[in-house]
């Protein structure tokens, strides 16, 4: 999940919240919060990272569709611009074992190990998650982190201590 307008740090808390409370959904780890610098081309505000680890009984469609709607009702605008600036985003990293490539939903996502911005909050929850044949921490020693701090407690008041 990320955010870099209207707030960032509320638009992640009660975006986390709203995961949390999803029927058929149990919220098992939040990652640390991490300040990213933004990839884009036009100057914005920094994003603000995280991952979470849910146990989910809806479908991968049905949950990306929450998402989706979530993102929706948090003020994101769809603009078709790739690194537009955003209120909320909630990206499916990966669900189970499922794989799927093209269409709307591509499991795993197929990004997320050129992202240090994905892979360092993904390896406080799962440094062995396979991605490509190698562990996730294979695919962050790789990554440019230069952009990518952790913040701390204090500057990431109301985000979960720890990894729950």
């Amino acid at each position: 999940m990320g955010a870099n307008l209207a707030d960032p740090l509320a638009q992640m808390i009660a975006a986390r919240r709203a995961l949390a409370a999803l029927e058929g959904c149990r919220m098992r780890a939040a990652s640390s919060l991490y300040r990213t610098r933004a990839v884009s081309a036009e100057p914005q505000p920094d994003y603000l990272n995280a991952v979470l680890s849910i146990d989910c009984a809806l479908s991968a469609e049905a949950l990306l569709h929450q998402l989706l709607a979530l993102e929706q009702l948090h003020g994101r605008m769809r603009t078709g611009a790739r690194d537009a600036a955003r209120t909320l985003d909630l990206d499916l990293l990966c669900f189970g074992q499922i794989q799927s490539q093209g269409g709307a939903l591509e499991l795993p996502h197929p990004r997320m190990h050129l992202r240090a911005f994905v892979l360092a909050p993904l390896c406080e929850l799962a440094p062995s998650l396979a991605l490509l044949g190698y562990p996730a921490s294979h695919w962050l020693e790789l990554c440019d982190r230069s952009g990518v701090v952790r913040l701390s407690p204090a500057d990431a008041k109301g985000w979960p201590d720890g990894r729950s």
